[in-house]
């Protein structure tokens, strides 16, 4: 359920970026993510920071991107939020005894340390990777080809990185037993 709740707002936002335009669109980006906040709210009795830290900056740059009427700003909110999560990751690698993709998993998940970190860095370097790729497509090709990308490319490469993980920890699993 959560996670189709993560999508919707991309989704929101893509239906309103082709019948009108990304200005309207990143306005509907606001007030999903900002509903989705508060349907966490009301049914869990809690918001998850990432979804608060996404609404945030989604109402940041997507309000300068409707005030200033820049396509600009909404472009480089994705970039952003990736190059913090692949900080966070990697400050977690380096200078934490857990790193944060354990410190989320642990409960469900047994494999030794070691996978946990590289587990941990290949999703740090996946979000590097992620924001660069971004400010490439997002400057470099049109603006509909960047939002078809954010929409659909993200949501296709985030998938196969949980499919190839998920392999990669059953592996790991099966191998230790």
């Amino acid at each position: 359920m959560k996670q189709v709740l993560n999508i919707l707002p991309m989704i929101v936002f893509f239906i309103f970026y082709n019948l009108y335009d990304i200005f309207i669109a990143s306005g509907a980006l606001i007030i999903t993510s900002g509903l989705i906040c508060v349907f966490y709210w009301i049914l869990y009795n809690e918001i998850d920071k990432i979804n608060l830290f996404s609404f945030f900056t989604i109402a940041f740059f997507g309000f300068l991107t409707i005030f200033f009427h820049n396509s600009q700003f909404i472009k480089w909110k994705i970039t952003i939020v990736y190059m913090v999560f692949s900080i966070l990751l990697l400050i977690s690698q380096f200078f934490t005894s857990k790193p944060i993709i354990q410190r989320f998993l642990e409960k469900d998940i047994n494999i030794s340390k070691i996978c946990w970190r590289k587990i941990n860095l290949a999703w740090s370097l996946f979000f590097l990777l992620c924001s660069i790729l971004n400010i490439y497509i997002a400057f470099w090709f049109s603006e509909k080809t960047w939002v078809i990308f954010k929409v659909f490319g993200f949501t296709t490469l985030t998938f196969l990185l949980i499919l190839i993980t998920g392999i990669y920890i059953n592996y790991k699993i099966l191998k230790e037993k």
